[in-house]
């Protein structure tokens, strides 16, 4: 019964936004965010039982790993993430989520190729290209790479919701490179 109610009360949670999991525009991989929500054992734990009777659930492994995520635990989150993504691979939310925590796991090639496989997905994903840009920034220090993908951005989904940020870290790129 208890069991019941564990799963009950995981499936009920709401699952994360899609992108939400953005990358912060003044962290590198050596200087990941600190853990923004605090997850305990638990909760892990419920979705950990889930997948022990049920390991293609998608949205399972996709929430397990956000709240690995969440915690701080990028390495311990990527197997999940990338069971979601073969699991369900036209996911370009959980595609992009997968990309940012190889970034903050120090595997910034990967993440750059998880990105590629997410814009594969949807051309104009606006959290993809942002994360792009960032990664470009700090984790490749190419200011030029930055700013193409955050140009593309503003191009093709101009009412991204941190449009003016992006402008700003733009003009801030630029304004160093003269």
């Amino acid at each position: 019964m208890l069991f019941g109610v564990i799963v009950g009360y995981m499936l009920g949670v709401s699952q994360k936004g899609a992108g939400s999991l953005p990358v912060a525009a003044t962290t590198t991989a050596s200087t990941a965010p600190q853990p923004t929500t605090v997850v305990t054992e638990q909760e892990l734990q419920g979705w950990r039982n889930i997948l022990a009777t049920d390991p293609k659930n998608v949205r399972a492994n996709a929430e397990l790993a956000n709240r690995l995520y969440d915690a701080g635990r990028y390495a311990e989150a990527l197997p999940y993430y990338q069971q979601a993504c073969t699991l369900d691979p036209k996911n370009v939310n959980v595609s992009t989520d997968f990309g940012t925590a190889l970034y903050y796991a120090g595997r910034t090639d990967e993440a750059l190729a998880q990105f590629d496989r997410s814009l594969a997905i949807d051309a104009k994903h606006g959290q993809t290209l942002f994360n792009i840009g960032i990664v470009k920034r700090d984790g490749r220090n190419d200011p030029k790479g930055a700013i193409a993908a955050w140009e593309r951005l503003l191009a093709s989904a101009p009412d991204y919701p941190d449009a003016a940020r992006v402008r700003s870290m733009i003009a801030e790129l630029k304004t160093r490179a003269s």
